[in-house]
């Protein structure tokens, strides 16, 4: 299965081990929890599906590669006691609270939710005396003398011994008391991922023309070479840092990210080429409606990467607009949302200033229990900063009556109101200038199936098309037949 689906089962095995009946007990017992072993490549997302189903679920989450444990913090260390058998007193040996089982009642200290995912990473590339422990851990879901607590659920992930040699097999005993999943890497699964996470346009671009290049291990008499996911996302973040630092981007950089000297130099030309693309058919004159006079000629003679670059380069300008309108109205939002419950309440207030205190600071502990919980994502954690901080600008004078109030309230939400519709103007008008550039460079052919395909697969595109009809897109949506025409394609880029 692929990481997407792998995430899918397990989401739903969560959701199952945590259902409760009447009387408040799980549905499930603990005994019969089966821990879920994901194995596949590593660099894939495992952990990054992880963060994401806790979030969903709104429980815990403690991670741990196990690879970077011994024995004595996995287990804990041993002391002597004393105890009293049959009238005799014997000296026992026991065991401190491991590290591992602290660290969930930690998370269930900190965070406040007592239900959550204890993740163990490489769990197959143990030493030789952390082996009996994980074996331990997985059939009895201990370690040590200590139990996993209740409401906690335990994944583990290791890779296939093609991808690493310290891998320790699974004995049937083990695996019997286990859910495995085995996970492939996919390009075409990781890609939505790749938009949702501003992955860089360039490389996205370069994947789709070469998808075998995704994900490779090879091994030869110079070594292993591998490109993983975890490499091209890393070196996304690092391009993007670069670009505002005015630092190049070197076939050496890349090579530090993609372990692999053919692909790295295959992308530094390919990267070197996009930039140019981009430059000589001047992307964003083209979403202005400027289209440079030697633009269609160059493009009528192009070849079918440079024509394919070409239009990643126009989605990508395009998007920038979608995605600053699309911040915008997230942020009116939650914004008009606070206003409707002020203007509830506000009638009926002794003090419609104090009142809009109270609720800034109902909303400033909802912000805070969230991101206590660990359950925003960066740019939710941004979304709520703003927020917060327009509310903070516009708290009511204290001598104003209820309807002045309202209105003193509202003023910054009217003028942010007036900034989303002119984003949202402008990405209109930028679409239909990128159709209409699209319509006379390329017609209804490939270039046009792939356009309309990224417009339609991506979710904040999907999104501002549903508010903002577009009679192009729906007119090339219908008679491209999107779903076949990129099947067709994708098919005819990877022979």
């Amino acid at each position: 299965m692929n990481i997407r689906q792998a995430k899918e089962e397990i989401k739903h095995t969560v959701q199952a081990y945590l259902k409760k009946d009447e009387s408040g007990a799980y549905r499930i017992p603990a005994i019969r929890q089966r821990p879920i072993l994901m194995m596949g490549p590593p660099g894939i997302g495992k952990t990054q599906i992880m963060e994401q189903i806790a979030r969903e679920c709104r429980i815990g989450l403690v991670s741990y590669t196990i690879t970077h444990h011994t024995r004595q913090s996995a287990v804990g260390l041993p002391f002597i006691r004393e105890e009293t058998f049959s009238e005799k007193t014997y000296s026992v040996t026991e065991y401190t609270m491991s590290e591992i089982i602290a660290s969930v009642y930690r998370k269930i200290r900190d965070q406040g939710t007592k239900e959550g995912i204890l993740f163990i990473d490489e769990i197959n590339c143990v030493s030789e005396t952390l082996a009996p422990t994980m074996l331990q851990f997985l059939q009895c879901k201990t370690f040590g003398n200590q139990a996993v607590p209740e409401g906690w659920i335990i994944v583990a992930a290791g890779n296939p011994p093609e991808y690493n040699k310290s891998v320790r097999d699974f004995d049937m005993v083990t695996l019997d008391r286990v859910r495995e999943l085995d996970i492939e890497a996919d390009f075409s699964v990781w890609k939505p991922y790749a938009r949702e996470r501003r992955i860089n346009s360039a490389i996205l671009s370069y994947l789709e023309l070469r998808p075998k290049n995704f994900y490779r291990v090879e091994a030869d008499v110079d070594g292993l070479r591998f490109v993983t996911a975890r490499g091209w996302e890393d070196l996304s973040s690092l391009m993007a840092v670069y670009r505002e630092l005015d630092i190049p981007v070197t076939e050496e950089v890349i090579g530090e990210f993609l372990h692999h000297p053919d692909v790295a130099e295959d992308v530094s030309a390919y990267l070197d080429l996009y930039q140019k693309y981009e430059d000589d058919y001047g992307i964003a004159d083209i979403l202005a409606g400027k289209v440079k006079s030697d633009v269609y000629a160059r493009v009528y003679q192009a070849a079918f990467d440079e024509r394919f670059s070409v239009v990643h380069l126009l989605l990508d300008g395009l998007f920038g607009y979608l995605d600053c309108a699309e911040k915008t109205k997230r942020l009116l939002d939650a914004w008009y949302a606070f206003l409707k419950e002020y203007r509830a309440e506000v009638g009926n207030a002794a003090s419609p200033a104090e009142l809009y205190r109270t609720l800034l600071e109902e909303k400033q502990k909802v912000y805070e229990a969230e991101k206590k919980g660990g359950f925003l994502t960066k740019e939710e954690k941004s979304g709520w900063e703003k927020l917060l901080a327009c509310l903070k600008e516009n708290v009511p004078g204290e001598q104003l009556d209820a309807k002045e109030s309202f209105f003193m309230a509202k003023e910054g939400f009217d003028r942010e109101r007036e900034k989303l519709e002119r984003e949202e103007r402008n990405a209109e008008e930028a679409l239909a200038h990128a159709f209409d550039f699209m319509e006379k460079a390329f017609e209804d052919g490939e270039e046009m199936v792939l356009f309309v395909t990224e417009l339609t697969v991506s979710a904040g595109s999907a999104r501002f098309l549903a508010e903002h009809p577009s009679e192009k897109y729906e007119q090339y949506k219908e008679t491209l037949l999107i779903g076949t025409r990129k099947a067709e394609l994708l098919s005819e880029l990877n022979r």
